[in-house]
């Protein structure tokens, strides 16, 4: 690279992000990307030779490992090998893919489904597909990174209202011209802070003004409603959403994204959509422990109901000592330290003792926002969650996030 200028704009950026991580690492403030070498249980992980409870998990209802979930996916690499033969669209699909799209479908109780290579893509290319120059897309403002890389790509007038504020989001629906295509799309279950969106007003928003609605339902799949459907049931509203988006790399413990709703919908996106036209297909094997994931949600309803009762004794616990949780109410669950250090030394403190939790900081969240984004889930049991919170209190007060 000796042609690139010392000054050049791209080094530089990339000489500031290696600055940042170098004094994270000389600090002892670094820990992203750490290597889990065992999994015991959903629970607990093996992280640089030491057993620390997990309390970062995405895996909320702990499928992960599920026996079932294991034996179909050495199965279909049994059946079809570990790859494809390239796209679905010119390469063909796997009886494997449809049979996955027919479960979603049925789980998700809409007409078709529609699967991509990944939740990011998936976001990334429905946007940019369903609304173009001239059109208007409307995003909660705190909506995932993919939503709004979608927005942007889609080229459509692209606006943003205050965090689940309705008379924001009418606001800005009322900036749209009423001849025009509008798609609002919010996040059922927001990631940082674990609140949910204000669906039956969003709703009736989106009637009122002729706006198409999408919901990114990565968070909500097996936390929300009685049988772990999602939004639509927690607010008993089947059918409101137009797009119900999803991911296969969550509660699902595989890789890839999904959207479920009218056959003509999303045959307009296998035939539209070049993430899907484009893209490689899922492996079987994820496709299998897809499926089987979805059905083993339904067969063990349990897991839900206890992933309830673990996400209310953390909430109910964390803030009975002191800490601010912010808005949540479901398995995602934020410890707020304030400083970006705070996070780092309360991270710190938190693997110090056994207790594997992760920071976020600015930007990813607003400067003075900087927290621990904890989860739990169902693989947790209530004296594991007792010990981790004891914890946490102990560090929070070394710390000084609590007095």
């Amino acid at each position: 690279m000796g042609h690139i200028p010392e000054n050049d704009a791209i080094q530089r950026r990339i000489r500031a992000m290696t600055d940042r991580v170098e004094t994270g690492r000389a600090l002892n403030f670094y820990f992203y990307n750490l290597p889990i070498t065992e999994l015991h249980g959903g629970a607990r992980v093996v992280v640089n030779g030491r057993e620390m409870g997990m309390f970062a998990s995405y895996s909320y209802l702990g499928l992960i490992g599920h026996p079932k979930i294991n034996v179909a996916a050495k199965d279909a690499i049994d059946k079809f090998g570990t790859g494809t033969h390239g796209v679905r669209t010119l390469a063909g699909s796997l009886t494997i893919h449809q049979e996955l799209e027919e479960t979603i479908s049925e789980f998700k109780q809409t007409e078709a489904a529609i699967t991509f290579s990944s939740g990011y893509v998936t976001n990334l290319s429905v946007v940019s597909t369903m609304v173009s120059r001239g059109d208007y897309v409307i995003c909660d403002k705190l909506n995932h990174a993919s939503i709004v890389d979608g927005c942007i790509m889609s080229g459509a007038k692209f606006l943003r209202f205050r965090h689940n504020d309705m008379v924001a989001l009418e606001e800005r629906l009322s900036q749209a011209e009423s001849s025009a295509a509008k798609l609002v799309i919010v996040d059922a279950v927001f990631s940082m802070d674990g609140d949910i969106i204000d669906l039956p007003r969003v709703v009736e928003l989106c009637k009122k003004y002729g706006a198409w609605l999408m919901v990114d339902e990565a968070h909500s799949i097996g936390v929300l409603g009685k049988s772990g459907r999602g939004i639509e049931e927690h607010f008993n509203l089947p059918g409101v959403i137009d797009l119900k988006m999803g991911t296969l790399s969550k509660t699902i413990p595989s890789i890839g994204g999904y959207i479920a709703g009218k056959s003509d919908l999303i045959n307009f996106l296998r035939h539209v959509s070049r993430a899907y036209i484009f893209s490689a297909a899922l492996p079987p094997a994820q496709a299998a422990a897809s499926k089987a994931a979805f059905r083993l949600i339904i067969n063990e309803p349990w897991r839900v109901e206890k992933l309830k009762e673990n996400a209310t004794q953390f909430i109910k616990g964390l803030r009975q000592r002191g800490f601010d949780t912010m808005l949540s109410q479901t398995a995602i669950v934020p410890v707020l330290c304030g400083e970006d250090e705070t996070a780092y030394i309360m991270t710190r403190g938190a693997h110090e003792h056994d207790v594997f939790v992760l920071p976020v900081v600015s930007p990813a969240v607003p400067p003075g926002l900087a927290r621990l984004r904890a989860t739990v889930t169902a693989a947790h049991e209530p004296g594991q969650i007792e010990d981790a919170m004891n914890i946490l209190e102990k560090v929070g007060k070394t710390v000084g996030v609590l007095k």
